[in-house]
């Protein structure tokens, strides 16, 4: 077999390793209820630097204060800041609350729905060297495009981080992803 069709199967491997997981252990969260761009918006400020269990508590009761991109354009920051009280960060609360003002004075009220910025605006592969540019390859292998894949692969990689594959302990021996991971077949003597 080519090393290019192995790597590609791999690839493929785990990322229907990922989502089969994902399918049956993901959390219920809130935010992978909704499409609506202003409630995925207010999760992701909330989750940056915070435990979900955490902004659990919170997501509910910020909305229902805030329930549109308008309403929240249109509190004082110190209503705003109110409202995130107890989350911590507060500078998150002040960023979320001026780019909601920015959005609806600037943007006719609509969240873009795409990135303007694409990997080929990270600064290049020659400047970072070889391994990076290893993983940017990977990551296009591995990655969906788009779709209801692309959206749950993204989740189910987020999850996968949090519960398995955490920054403090790998969990390598639960892990969805074991029989296609680098990291587990070095640590185990594997190759």
């Amino acid at each position: 077999m080519p090393a290019s069709h192995a790597i590609q199967s791999r690839a493929l491997e785990f990322r229907r390793s990922l989502l089969r997981w994902f399918r049956r252990h993901g959390r219920d969260l809130p935010w992978r209820r909704t499409r609506d761009p202003y409630h995925i918006l207010v999760s992701e400020f909330m989750l940056q630097q915070t435990q979900v269990s955490r902004v659990e508590t919170y997501y509910g009761k910020f909305l229902a204060r805030y329930p549109s991109l308008e309403r929240l354009a249109a509190a004082t920051p110190e209503m705003v800041r109110e409202s995130w009280n107890g989350l911590g960060y507060y500078r998150r609360a002040a960023n979320l609350h001026r780019l909601a003002q920015e959005v609806i004075a600037n943007r006719g009220g609509m969240i873009p729905e795409r990135r303007a910025r694409s990997p080929a605006r990270v600064p290049s592969a020659q400047s970072l060297g070889t391994l990076s540019q290893q993983i940017w390859v990977t990551a296009a292998r591995i990655v969906p495009r788009r779709g209801k894949s692309a959206w749950a692969f993204n989740q189910a990689i987020m999850e996968l981080g949090a519960l398995v594959c955490t920054a403090r302990v790998a969990h390598c021996s639960v892990c969805p992803v074991r029989r296609v991971c680098g990291t587990w077949k070095g640590v185990n003597g594997k190759q």
